[in-house]
């Protein structure tokens, strides 16, 4: 999604963009880069993730909204509620006090730079009738939520199988943008390719980052998990 009128995008102007491609970029709202504080941080590897799923599955069985179709209009849409698969790659928000507070961050500016409502916020989701098998919530902390006695945790993937999704990939702590994209891209290939199902395929893909180097440790690829019907 485009979350600023000042992202390159709108302005068709990238003079800068390559020095900050080493910076970790967090999917939570809380954490920005020191130009953009006034806004959410451009997530550059959520387009490559989006583009990585997508090629699994042939061009009338999916439906891709990038840039500023990512928007709220294209997450409420039939093409969501009739989907098998439905993902989101953004900014989560997360409010363990106030659940009805959280949501997923979308487009907040159009093609013109001008503001729009772009939260896909707690009570929308509830409010939503999906058909997927599986959503995955590709951003920070989207399993947690407040915790509720007698109805355990309220938030993100509490709203998401209240709206008929009975899985549902969610994180337990703020992921970093390309970690969190190669985690998918590997998911997705074992899910769609191998024809694993959802749990057997995190868990390959979480092992195969695992074993490398550069990915080792349990920050970039352990945080995500998914709760519902493990099967």
């Amino acid at each position: 999604p485009v979350f600023s009128a000042d992202d390159v995008r709108l302005k068709m102007l990238d003079k800068q963009s390559s020095a900050n491609n080493s910076i970790a970029v967090m999917r939570d709202g809380k954490v920005l880069l020191p130009a953009l504080r006034a806004g959410y941080s451009r997530l550059r590897f959520s387009r490559s993730e989006a583009e990585a799923i997508s090629e699994l599955a042939s061009s009338n069985q999916r439906f891709v909204a990038l840039d500023f179709a990512a928007n709220l209009k294209a997450a409420t849409s039939k093409n969501l509620q009739n989907s098998r698969i439905v993902h989101f790659a953004t900014h989560g928000v997360v409010n363990s006090q106030f659940p009805e507070l959280s949501g997923i961050v979308l487009s907040l500016v159009d093609e013109k730079g001008v503001s729009q409502e772009g939260f896909l916020r707690l009570h929308d989701i509830y409010n939503m009738r999906l058909d997927a098998d599986l959503v995955v919530l590709s951003a920070c902390e989207t399993a947690l939520g407040k915790e509720v006695k007698g109805e355990g945790i309220v938030g993100l993937t509490r709203g998401f199988m209240f709206a008929g999704v009975p899985t549902v990939a969610a994180s337990l702590w703020r992921v970093e943008d390309r970690a969190t994209a190669d985690l998918m891209k590997r998911f997705y290939q074992r899910m769609i390719l191998e024809k694993l199902p959802p749990a057997a395929a995190l868990r390959q893909a979480q092992i195969s980052m695992l074993k490398e180097k550069n990915s080792a440790h349990p920050f970039y690829w352990a945080g995500f998990t998914l709760q519902g019907d493990w099967k």
